[in-house]
């Protein structure tokens, strides 16, 4: 098979993302905060990988792109050159007539010298202002045709310029504009100033943008509706006005007027002025942000616009990357434009970002329920699993529990080794074995005859209908010591571990801070600490404890906690809280283990960042209860509960 490769232009099909690898990229901002749109967020912020260790380059990356690129621009271009470049070419006009008149006095003799005198008194006389000066040459009367014609020329390109610049997202027909290809640009924007004016009197003005672009298509971007076509035009007008506004006060004045000045006679600037008024009534007012260029580059007048519409598409995109409404949205932007400015790896980059919710949602993964991004009951399997995998993937990297001290007994589960039959054995043959014990005796040939003592089973290991309540600290402090991460997803993994493998045991989960409630495992992906300090304990076990009633089997409850018991609901219903650990709330929690312990129930405690006063309310717990207790940290907390949580199912037999 042959494959072609190509420089990516931005035109090329994107395969689809891989959801589910993504997926698991999404899983810890998923199970840190429960919220969707939040963790999709994140990792469009961040970027990820593809399956080809390749990386999908995230919004902050390009921000940082884009920063650079604005500090690029604002340390190289000089924008003063635009003026003095301007000031210049006159002051070299001037001198180019003062020396013509100069030569036809002196060396020549070909005007005479009191009226090469007036011309030069003339000359001086001219106003300093920039756009007076051009006026008043333009009223003179030239001696030097040279000096005429630089003018004439000066005119014509900065008209040619001014027009290239207020118009640079327009089409390349609008530059090197003759006479009549000027007056028909009037005419447009004589045509969209009427549209507008409809479109402000609550008008339809559909069928009239189309003949619009009928008339005028080949001076206007491709473009499928009038507000697209008054975004591009405010976006320019942003740009000139932003050109202007980092200006000082004296330029500005100066080159305003100039503009009028080139454009008047051409009726290009009272049409310029109606379509920054319709503009502004229409809501599309420009933005004007005054820019500080402190380059040695100098910038021409024809340059300013695509330079400042530049600036203002970097400005415009940072500020839609630092909070995008969601990932379709950014299929919403030009990638064509993302690339001038990116590069080809950032165009390609957005075009898969833009495509995470839709693939994930197609994957059965998340789904959308009233506008509002979730996990899929398939989203929260894969989750889990995948926190039971890696939980797993830890013990056997660390050695944890790697020593085989099972015994063997009746059960579901399978050792994968094998027996003689006796009478009582569960009846799960092993035929490969049994076979082979009756070639051996018979020896080979057909067919075989099997007798009773040929037949062995496979052994079971001895397992134990379990009901499990964890209990999962919800409070500030979880967060705040970064212990809420590891403990959610033991809570998860435990939930995988038990649909999976022992589906008939009874696991059930409770949150608790200040109070405790019942936390559906449906709901698990979305739980969140609470804001709010109190760790009750007692009211935690008090539920378990009601949950566990008339359940079978060994019956034990997984307290998960970094921290004392704090608070306890009082007889009357309130909550009462005291740090540190008052003597009424130490006896409510006791008594709820009491009872626990009356009731059979164990209670196997996993303990984060414990200090003295923790520990001595453990050993408290353990003395009473007879339960174990297990000092952790959030990197081993996992393998410490899932460890446990299968020893117990293992009964001595």
């Amino acid at each position: 098979m042959r494959y072609h490769y190509s420089k990516w232009d931005g035109t090329q099909e994107i395969e689809s993302v891989d959801a589910k690898f993504v997926f698991d990229q999404l899983s810890d901002d998923l199970l840190y905060n429960g919220d969707v749109a939040s963790a999709l967020r994140e990792l469009m912020s961040r970027g990820f990988r593809r399956p080809d260790g390749t990386r999908v380059q995230g919004l902050t990356e390009m921000i940082e792109k884009l920063r650079k690129r604005r500090a690029e621009l604002l340390r190289s271009r000089n924008l003063s050159s635009v003026y003095d470049s301007i000031r210049e070419e006159l002051d070299s006009i001037v001198a180019m007539e003062t020396a013509a008149l100069d030569e036809a006095e002196h060396v020549t003799n070909e005007i005479d010298p009191s009226v090469a005198q007036h011309k030069r008194l003339e000359l001086s006389a001219m106003s300093d202002d920039l756009a007076q000066h051009l006026k008043d040459l333009r009223g003179y009367e030239f001696f030097s045709a040279p000096a005429r014609q630089r003018l004439e020329k000066l005119i014509s390109d900065l008209r040619d310029q001014l027009i290239q610049s207020t118009f640079s997202q327009m089409k390349g027909s609008l530059s090197n504009m003759d006479a009549k290809e000027r007056q028909r640009l009037a005419q447009m924007l004589g045509a969209l100033n009427d549209l507008l004016s409809k479109r402000a009197q609550g008008l339809d003005v559909d069928e009239d943008f189309s003949m619009f672009k009928d008339e005028y298509g080949d001076m206007i971007p491709d473009v499928s509706s009038l507000d697209e076509l008054l975004e591009l035009m405010a976006g320019q007008a942003a740009a000139m006005a932003s050109f202007m506004a980092s200006l000082d006060e004296q330029q500005r004045m100066e080159l305003s007027e100039l503009f009028e000045e080139l454009l008047g006679d051409l009726d290009l600037a009272w049409q310029l002025d109606m379509l920054a008024e319709n503009l502004s009534s229409l809501g599309y007012a420009p933005n004007a942000s005054p820019v500080g260029l402190r380059g040695d580059q100098d910038v021409s007048l024809g340059e300013v616009g695509e330079l400042f519409s530049e600036l203002t598409r970097i400005d415009q995109l940072e500020a839609f990357f630092k909070n995008p409404p969601s990932s379709a949205s950014l299929a919403d932007l030009d990638l064509s434009e993302v690339g001038e400015l990116l590069g080809d790896d950032a165009n390609r980059s957005l075009a898969e970002l833009a495509k995470l919710a839709k693939s994930l949602q197609e994957k059965g993964l998340i789904d959308n329920h009233g506008g509002f991004l979730r996990i899929s009951p398939k989203g929260l399997r894969h989750i889990a699993d995948k926190a039971l995998e890696e939980l797993f993937s830890k013990l056997k990297s660390s050695g944890f529990g790697e020593h085989p001290s099972w015994k063997s007994g009746f059960g579901s589960d399978l050792e994968y080794q094998t027996k003689p039959y006796e009478f009582g054995d569960s009846f799960n043959v092993s035929i490969n074995q049994t076979l082979k014990n009756a070639t051996l005796r018979q020896g080979m040939g057909f067919p075989i005859k099997v007798s009773a003592d040929d037949f062995e089973v496979e052994r079971t290991e001895a397992v134990v209908s379990t009901s499990t309540v964890l209990l999962l600290d919800l409070s500030l402090s979880m967060p705040l010591r970064d212990n809420f991460l590891p403990a959610k997803k033991v809570a998860v993994a435990l939930s995988s571990l038990v649909r999976s493998k022992f589906p008939r045991d009874f696991f059930s989960l409770i949150g608790f801070s200040e109070v405790a409630r019942e936390i559906p495992i449906a709901e698990l992906p979305s739980v969140t600490w609470d804001y709010v300090y109190g760790t009750n304990i007692a009211h935690a076990l008090a539920l378990g404890r009601k949950m566990l009633k008339g359940q079978r089997g060994t019956k034990q409850i997984i307290l998960v906690t970094d921290g004392e018991p704090t608070s306890h609901v009082l007889p009357s219903g309130e909550i009462f809280f005291s740090y540190p650990t008052a003597p009424e709330t130490l006896k409510a929690t006791l008594s709820e283990v009491v009872k626990c312990t009356k009731g059979g129930i164990a209670i196997n405690s996993f303990v984060l960042d414990a200090d003295d006063h923790l520990k001595r309310f453990m050993d408290k717990l353990v003395r009473v209860n007879g339960g174990r207790v297990f000092y952790t940290s959030g990197d081993k907390l996992g393998g410490f509960v899932l460890v446990d949580f299968l020893a117990n199912r293992r009964s001595s037999l």
